[in-house]
């Protein structure tokens, strides 16, 4: 976050952006994730979690549209059902099988992931045509991606921010803006909680389609599925009963290769009582994009139980990391 209103240049040597690639048709929506990580919203009619919801027994895997998803037996071959909504186990195979070769064995892995990803395209897509509908548009002549991707805006467009707000991320985030007066950086500042904004009353809208429409996922293929899913690095360590810290990143990316030492000095000063995991995006594509990274390197730390409690994205000196480790109850 304070990385945003720094120079180009700077933001160049502590971030870099992950390029798109092919992966990017299969995961349509994975850019919500991170938003939707910690979100936990919810409204006075909506099933609580706890009560047969995917995320209730499979925590972390599922973090928009499944969340509030009910486990239930469906027909052989049927894994989510949605009012006229039906998605086969054919229709993610088939998915799976339109991606790279390197990425198909990842998806294999994560079809949970995937089976969220494809439904909450399809639900919002009916939503969207339920809105042009609800308002006399016509978008017959809109692709389906244009669809969403107008609806979400106008939701969006609900965001503001006020002085007051621009004011207290000026104080908090002075280090962020070089020294700079508030005036003459309101405006990036302005935009960039604005966006922020407009994440998180999207993110919040996509969680929580599970609340406003029955959604049903096959408990049997779910159950087998969270197995696949956990065999990770990353899972593995959050079961461990450890506190974790997890760098995302890739080599040859400058913030990336200055982390590198020292992450290995604090594998050496942490061993036996937390974890320090290097996850490559380039080799972990879906793994990565379950966690919402768009931009490397960015650090994760998880308490003992397995809970995300703080990220970073750039660039931390060990100094920094060591504060969030004592946090976390690390000496």
């Amino acid at each position: 976050m304070q990385l945003f209103l720094k120079s180009n240049y700077m933001q160049k040597e502590t971030q870099m952006k992950i390029p798109q690639t092919a992966l990017a048709a299969t995961i349509l929506l994975s850019m919500t994730v991170s938003v939707l990580a910690g979100d936990g919203a919810t409204t006075t009619s909506a099933p609580a979690l706890g009560a047969g919801c995917v995320n209730d027994s499979y925590p972390a895997l599922v973090s928009g549209a499944l969340a509030y998803a009910k486990l239930a037996a469906l027909p052989a071959g049927t894994l989510l059902k949605a009012g006229e909504l039906v998605i086969t186990e054919q229709e993610v195979t088939d998915q799976i099988s339109k991606t790279p070769a390197d990425v198909q064995a990842q998806l294999r892995k994560n079809q949970l992931f995937l089976l969220e990803q494809i439904a909450t395209g399809k639900l919002l897509l009916a939503e969207a045509r339920a809105d042009a509908a609800k308002n006399a548009r016509d978008v017959s002549s809109s692709s389906e991606k244009d669809l969403i991707q107008g609806y979400l805006a106008g939701m969006a467009d609900a965001a503001t921010v006020s002085d007051e707000e621009i004011a207290d991320f000026y104080t908090n985030n002075k280090d962020a803006v070089g020294g700079a007066e508030l005036d003459k950086v309101k405006p990036q500042i302005a935009a960039y909680l604005r966006q922020q904004k407009q994440q998180e009353l999207v993110g919040r809208h996509i969680k929580n389609l599970g609340q406003r429409m029955n959604i049903e996922v096959s408990a049997d293929w779910a159950k087998a599925q969270a197995d696949l899913a956990k065999d990770n690095p990353v899972d593995k360590a959050r079961a461990s009963g450890k506190p974790s810290l997890v760098d995302f990143g890739s080599k040859g990316c400058r913030p990336c290769d200055m982390l590198a030492p020292i992450l290995e000095t604090l594998k050496t000063k942490y061993e036996g009582k937390a974890n320090v995991l290097f996850v490559s995006v380039v080799q972990e594509q879906i793994l990565a994009a379950r966690y919402g990274i768009e931009a490397i390197p960015v650090q994760i730390f998880f308490d003992k139980d397995g809970k995300e409690v703080f990220r970073h994205v750039g660039f931390f000196p060990q100094e920094e990391i060591e504060k969030q480790m004592v946090k976390m109850g690390m000496q």
